[in-house]
């Protein structure tokens, strides 16, 4: 798999070459935003666009414009086209553009005010390469193979700000010339959340990620958006802290967009989610002005609520430049076990029971056996071979005397409830070995891809009661469709993840999917769920979103995005849209 969507960290920022006789700065903007995603995946080998083949042959191609004649085409496409993609808007799901006719388009930046807004931010932070208009950047931070939803589009350029003063002198000038902003740090987001559909400028803070502060003897920490949790981590185990930050998404996940998704990972059954951690923000509004959303203490009843606001609004109110963030202490010891069952109502009946004896389990995971197969598949985790059944991961953090205890106290219910080879870890070596299959779901099921293959992965969750009967509809739907889909889940807190291998060139495939995730929303909302548990909405899920809250919900979170961005500049387009 590429890694240009797994990481933005300090590689070259390097602009386009432009032909003789063209403006590298100018003409080649307008010529670039004509790019889609998929106009762009064609000139990009393996459609990743992130093999350095693929970048030598799209810089030579730019490079190759006919002096005079070239200009004129792009200067002749860019006053047909002007800024066209404002004047689209998506339904939810890919291969799904149309043109609005039911809603005006927003009111952006027209191409000459685009290019006026980058070289008034070039000139306004002098000394450092702010900009990029490298047509791989712009791919990167417009596409991701990660997603489940990519609507065309690109951001004209990429900013790489290097401190809160950076992005709120970015968002004044953005917001003065009516361009669009979309933040970006991880870029290993499912839905859509950082694409770029109304084009503007892509603000990636990959050279935000520093700690700021720690605060030891306060166990708490102030890091910039673009530290991933692990990295984080990493540095308070070699500062021999004795502390930790608990929320474990993906490995190549940021802080920024942790705090965006609201996002959570296998140690929410313990520690909880995204928004239980971050004690305040400082935020960049969409007009460039800072503000701080609270002091320092671990508890407050100061005001509004504002941590609230802004965890889980996927940039659409504001950028956060840095975040005060509660951390844990390393428990004394830890340990893992595994255990399988004939059926997955057989392993979620385990799992409600773990829950409802009130046993402290750090994390507890389900995966289907079809997932077993596929980790199996990948051969990520030879020479262990997983028996292909329903199996149930559990952590265990705590004392000693407490770890074997919950252990032996699982071990008793999983048996009562049809489980059988349990294992636990007795050393770090065998809790790694026990967890690789956990570990390695997602990237068995990418290596399992043939080529013009995509993996769609999407999650809802329910009360954890009715976790069994979602999975066992939604696992016969795809069966009957005929769909390779595997099923992964937190069972602890009721989110599951579907994982569909499809080809999004065949129609037929794609709408089987789509049906079949549209329908899995359903149930999970006649069930009282909610059509995301840690995803976010992004732009797939903004249908379903409106079947969750209904109209009036809707209605006070767009009054609230309208009060903070009047102007609609804040990543439009994820979330809602503004009439809809």
């Amino acid at each position: 798999m590429s890694t240009t969507y797994l990481m933005k960290a300090a590689r070259p920022i390097r602009r386009a070459v432009a032909g003789p006789g063209v403006s590298g700065s100018t003409c080649s903007i307008a010529f670039r935003q004509r790019f889609t995603t998929s106009a762009v995946r064609s000139n990009i080998s393996g459609e990743s666009g992130g093999s350095s083949n693929g970048k030598a042959r799209q810089t030579r191609w730019a490079s190759t414009w006919p002096p005079v004649s070239g200009a004129i085409v792009i200067a002749t496409t860019a006053g047909l086209l002007g800024w066209s993609l404002s004047e689209f808007r998506h339904n939810g799901f890919p291969g799904t553009m149309l043109m609005d006719s039911i809603y005006p388009a927003l009111d952006y930046a027209s191409l000459h005010e685009m290019e006026q807004a980058i070289a008034e931010i070039r000139r306004e932070i002098e000394g450092e390469d702010i900009i990029s208009t490298d047509p791989d950047d712009l791919h990167a931070h417009g596409y991701s193979e990660w997603s489940s939803s990519n609507p065309e589009g690109l951001p004209v350029a990429v900013a790489y700000p290097r401190s809160t003063e950076h992005v709120s002198t970015i968002a004044r000038i953005c917001h003065k010339y009516r361009v669009p902003i979309i933040p970006y740090s991880g870029g290993s987001s499912l839905e859509g959340n950082f694409s770029a559909p109304y084009g503007g400028i892509s603000v990636d803070f990959a050279f935000m990620d520093k700690i700021v502060q720690f605060n030891k003897d306060d166990m708490d920490i102030v890091v910039q958006p673009s530290i991933g949790w692990q990295d984080l981590n990493e540095q308070l185990a070699k500062m021999a802290s004795g502390l930790f930050f608990p929320i474990d998404p993906g490995p190549s996940a940021k802080i920024g967009g942790m705090i965006g998704t609201n996002c959570s990972g296998t140690n929410a059954v313990k520690y909880g989610t995204m928004k239980d951690w971050v004690i305040n923000l400082t935020v960049v509004l969409a007009d460039g002005s800072v503000i701080k959303t609270r002091r320092r203490p671990r508890k407050s009843s100061a005001g509004y609520n504002l941590n609230s606001l802004f965890v889980g609004s996927e940039g659409t109110l504001g950028l956060v430049t840095e975040a005060t963030l509660k951390l844990a202490v390393v428990p004394e010891e830890l340990s893992v076990a595994v255990v399988t069952f004939p059926t997955i109502r057989d392993a979620a009946a385990a799992a409600a029971e773990v829950m409802q004896r009130g046993i402290p389990v750090a994390a507890m995971e389900i995966m289907d056996e079809v997932q077993m197969k596929v980790v199996n598949l990948g051969g990520a985790t030879a020479p262990r071979v997983w028996k292909e059944m329903p199996t149930l991961f559990f952590k265990f953090a705590g004392t000693k005397a407490g770890v074997q205890e919950n252990i032996d106290l699982v071990q008793r219910i999983t048996k009562t409830n049809k489980g059988s080879n349990f294992e636990f870890a007795k050393d770090a070596r065998e809790q790694k070995l026990l967890w690789s299959a956990r570990k390695e779901s997602l990237w068995s099921m990418l290596a399992l891809r043939k080529e013009g293959e995509e993996v769609w992965s999407t999650d809802v969750a329910v009360p954890f009661s009715r976790l069994a009967d979602i999975i066992e509809v939604s696992k016969k739907e795809m069966d009957d469709l005929g769909l390779f889909a595997s099923i992964l889940g937190h069972i602890g807190d009721g989110n599951f993840h579907e994982s569909i291998i499809y080809n999004r060139q065949k129609k037929e495939e794609r709408d089987k999917v789509e049906v079949c995730v549209k329908n899995m929303v359903k149930r999970a909302l006649e069930m009282e769920g909610t059509c995301t548990g840690e995803h976010s909405i992004g732009w797939g899920k903004k249908e379903s979103l409106l079947w969750e809250v209904g109209p009036d919900t809707l209605g006070v979170m767009k009054s609230i995005k309208l009060a903070l961005d009047p102007k609609w500049i804040m990543n439009p387009g994820k979330i809602f849209d503004r009439r809809s």
